[in-house]
């Protein structure tokens, strides 16, 4: 038996060989050609398919079908019960979430009432093509489900998420509108058309109330099959964003322990979405109160080595710890005694924030011009600096000294990790500041 499988195995490798060397080179000229052609025929479809729709064709087919089969996170699995259900992405993005490195600003502007402000003044657009195509592309995930082209207005927000134009965008919302009330529908008019946050927070309110009864019938339903299920999954996401952006408002508007008070009770309601990051909001708004006890209760939940970190944590980490010391400070006394144990906390928390983004000091310090936050950002870069030092320079400033306490530290940081060489060079740069 074993002689016969290797004489069949022999007789296969000599026909495979016989054919290769009866190949001419016109084969592999045509097959060169043919190959040339299919690939060019793929790449106009694909530049059509984003010029349309503005995401990748070959990106949409990979995250949907491929990545299941490939032992990817499978959406359509019930859950035991319904706060599990509606937070079970938000489970399996937590594990992963710290691989990625391109996140939405918690604190994004709205377009209508504070970006477009901008386009008035100068005629410029204030947000680059690519973050609103990442914006694009977060509307489908958060505000769109395979089950939308059952409900007419759904349908065509569906539409309206995927359009370039804006006023295409707001003109499909009100269409949506005229066929029945839409929570998506007055989320975009709050966004786009709305001029003023006053404005804004009325549109958010009229969705806030489709939202929450969506959500509602919804989650009575969501065990009944995986297409209830994904609906159920994209109100969640709906009725949060809708609360989330009417505690911004409050925010904006100077209510500020209003907005506190909605941000503690979403972030209850809904523990597990973290993908959109309120407590960095949170922080915020706490920061504007001065309620820095309750800031470091916020930071000791989030401060974590297994939650992915941020300049908004590091930095608010470093604050609080140089706002025990940094009234006082003084470069020239710290030279002579040395620094104390408070003082080498905070020199050391400085360190930390200055290690995981070495952009942020110098917006800080007001040594680079700051511009509008875009809505995405990339960690450990240059947008991201901008944006936390958009909103938090203020609260900085408000701490006496604080900025004085991060100039010392910051010049001639070596970013290692060695307790004495950060000892070292902190001392190092006292002296020269001395």
């Amino acid at each position: 038996m074993r002689l016969f499988s290797k004489l069949v195995c022999f007789g296969v490798f000599s026909a495979v060989s016989m054919f290769l060397n009866t190949l001419t080179p016109k084969f592999y000229v045509a097959l060169t050609g043919t190959s040339s052609l299919i690939s060019g025929l793929i790449l106009i479809f694909e530049w059509w398919y984003f010029r349309k729709y503005g995401t990748s064709f070959i990106e949409q087919v990979s995250v949907s079908h491929l990545r299941p089969l490939l032992g990817g996170v499978d959406n359509s699995s019930p859950n035991s019960s319904s706060s599990s259900s509606s937070n079970g992405d938000a489970d399996s993005s937590r594990q992963s979430v710290s691989e990625c490195k391109v996140w939405r600003n918690p604190l994004n502007l709205f377009r209508g009432a504070e970006y477009n402000r901008y386009t008035w003044v100068t005629g410029r657009e204030p947000l680059t093509y690519y973050d609103m195509n990442l914006s694009a592309q977060d509307h489908q995930t958060f505000f769109t489900c395979d089950s939308d082209h059952l409900r007419p207005a759904d349908a065509i927000m569906q539409k309206a998420w995927r359009e370039r134009n804006p006023q295409a965008r707001i003109t499909a919302a009100h269409e949506a509108l005229d066929l029945e009330d839409c929570a998506t529908a007055y989320i975009l008019l709050a966004e786009e058309e709305a001029t003023t946050i006053v404005e804004a927070e009325k549109l958010f309110k009229q969705a806030l109330k489709i939202g929450e009864s969506c959500y509602r019938r919804s989650q009575q339903l969501q065990h009944h099959g995986a297409q209830y299920e994904a609906q159920h999954r994209r109100d969640t996401n709906v009725l949060v964003y809708i609360k989330r952006r009417l505690a911004m408002c409050s925010r904006k508007l100077g209510r500020t322990r209003e907005a506190v008070k909605m941000m503690r009770d979403l972030m209850k309601e809904f523990p597990l979405l973290s993908m959109f990051n309120i407590h960095e909001n949170l922080l915020e708004s706490l920061l504007e109160l001065q309620n820095y006890a309750d800031v470091q209760a916020v930071l000791a939940k989030y401060d974590d080595i297994s939650l992915p970190k941020s300049a908004t944590i590091c930095y608010t980490a470093a604050l609080l710890k140089a706002r025990a010391v940094s009234d006082k400070f003084s470069p020239e006394a710290a030279s002579r005694r040395g620094l104390s144990t408070a003082e080498m906390n905070a020199v050391e928390a400085i360190h930390r924030a200055v290690e995981f983004n070495p952009h942020v000091p110098k917006y800080l310090l007001e040594m680079k011009s700051l511009i509008l936050p875009p809505e995405h950002i990339l960690k450990r870069g240059d947008s991201e600096a901008i944006a936390y030092t958009f909103f938090h320079l203020q609260h900085w400033k408000r701490v006496e000294g604080a900025l004085n306490l991060l100039h010392c530290t910051w010049e001639g940081s070596d970013f290692t990790d060695s307790r004495d060489v950060i000892v070292s060079s902190v001392h190092t740069d006292l002296f020269r500041a001395g």
